[in-house]
């Protein structure tokens, strides 16, 4: 393992443009549970009977805003209670001492905020919980705390509209601007690019690791186990983020 973080490291050592993609596991190592799957808040249906993508979609969010909050504050309480751990507080060392290094994430947590990640260099491809805003006059809102101790769904303080988080729910676009990011950073080329904790097969995450390695970059994998992405890259290493990323950053 040891030479293979190495390897890893050298290669980022030597690379300008970097992209690091990071998914739920770097989230799990903080003790937060994913909405999906073994282990996860629902385990694929509520306890109404509903997979739990149907209620965390735009439409239900619209049809019946109280169900939909009622999964949303789940998520949301989930995300206060834990909080951002060594592997986010290394990408964001890496950040620092690489500014061309970029970072795409899933998760909405906002642990790379928090980590101290440059919010100019990160791409939260499913935006964040927070801060809430109203969807009849636009408000802001920053208390999602409270708002989860409330009768749900949360209310504007201006107008009594439903409020709703900045992210991505399900049947919903991705964001423009975040997309057209992506893109754009690709276009230039990407010397390097990490895959931390995902298993998705998204364009979005597929396509950058694909071009790279097609274009001669070097491409990893840090994951516990093997993922449909394992036999695309250059290297899989495998383990948690929260051990391997410190120790990586350790050899830069």
């Amino acid at each position: 393992m040891d030479e293979v973080i190495a390897r890893v490291a050298q290669a980022i050592v030597a690379a300008e443009r970097i992209l690091l993609i990071t998914g739920a596991g770097l989230s799990a190592d903080s003790g937060l549970p994913t909405y999906r799957g073994l282990g996860g808040l629902y385990n694929g249906h509520t306890v109404e009977g509903l997979p739990i993508e149907e209620a965390l979609s735009g439409p239900m969010l619209q049809r019946d805003p109280a169900l939909c909050w009622k999964y949303l504050a789940e998520l949301g309480k989930a995300c206060l209670s834990a909080q951002a751990n060594a592997g986010h507080y290394a990408i964001a060392e890496l950040q620092r001492r690489k500014p061309q290094c970029w970072l795409l994430t899933q998760n909405i947590d906002g642990y790379h905020r928090a980590a101290g990640s440059p919010m100019e260099r990160v791409i939260e491809i499913h935006g964040e919980l927070a801060p809430l805003y109203c969807q009849s006059c636009g408000a802001v809102d920053t208390e999602l705390a409270e708002h989860l101790s409330r009768p749900l769904p949360p209310r504007c303080a201006q107008c009594a509209g439903v409020l709703r988080p900045p992210v991505v729910l399900f049947e919903e676009m991705l964001p423009e601007q975040a997309i057209d990011t992506l893109y754009a950073e690709v276009r230039k080329g990407f010397e390097v690019v990490i895959s931390i904790g995902t298993s998705a097969s998204f364009p979005y995450i597929v396509e950058p690791l694909l071009r790279t390695r097609q274009n001669g970059g070097f491409t990893v994998e840090i994951n516990p186990q093997r993922t449909d992405l394992s036999g695309r890259v250059d290297v899989h290493l495998q383990g948690r983020a929260l051990d391997v990323l410190p120790e990586l950053v350790s050899h830069i």
